[in-house]
C-alpha cells in the first residue's frame, strides 16, 4: 500500500510540475493590432524584438524615483520606435514626436530616454544581438523627429 501510495504521489508531483512550466514562460507581448502591423509593415520594419525584458526607470521631479522590470516588445521602422505589450502602448516615437529623445549604450544594453528636467523615463533593454546597430537605428528615427528638428 505504501509503494503504491508513494507511486501516486510521484505522479501527482511529475503532473503539477508539467502544469507549471508554461506558467513559468514569460508572456507574450508581441501581439499588434492588424492596423499596428499594417502600418508598420509600410513603413518597413528594421529591427524587432520581441518578449524582452525591459527595465523601466520614471523620474517625477525627484520625488517619485523607482523602476519596474517587466517583459515588453519593441519594433523600429524607418520613422517609428515602438515599445508596447500587445496592444497596450508604453511608447511611440514617430517624425511627429516634439519631445526630447536620446539613447545609450553601454556593453550590449541599450536605453531610451524620453523626456527632460524632472520628468524623464528610460527603457532599457538586452537586445538578442547588435547593441551597436539597435542603437545606431535608434538614433536615426529620433534624429527624424519634430522636436529633434526643432532644436537643431
Amino acid at each position: 500500500m505504501k509503494g503504491r501510495l508513494r507511486t501516486v504521489l510521484s505522479a501527482v508531483a511529475v503532473l503539477a510540475a508539467i502544469a507549471l512550466v508554461p506558467a513559468c514562460a514569460p508572456p507574450d507581448t508581441s501581439r499588434l493590432s492588424p492596423e499596428q502591423q499594417q502600418r508598420l509593415a509600410a513603413e518597413g520594419i528594421v529591427r524587432r524584438g520581441d518578449n524582452l525584458p525591459f527595465r523601466y526607470t520614471h523620474r517625477i521631479s525627484g520625488m517619485r524615483d523607482g523602476w519596474e522590470e517587466y517583459p515588453a516588445s519593441i519594433v523600429v521602422t524607418s520613422q517609428t520606435i515602438l515599445i508596447h505589450q500587445n496592444d497596450r502602448l508604453l511608447l511611440e516615437i514617430t517624425p511627429r514626436s516634439t519631445g526630447e529623445y536620446s539613447v545609450r549604450r553601454e556593453g550590449d544594453r541599450v536605453t531610451l530616454r524620453a523626456g527632460s528636467g524632472g520628468s524623464v523615463r528610460n527603457w532599457a533593454f538586452h537586445p538578442a544581438e547588435g547593441a551597436v546597430e539597435w542603437a545606431t537605428d535608434l538614433r536615426a528615427v529620433i534624429k527624424g523627429t519634430a522636436g529633434a528638428k526643432r532644436r537643431r
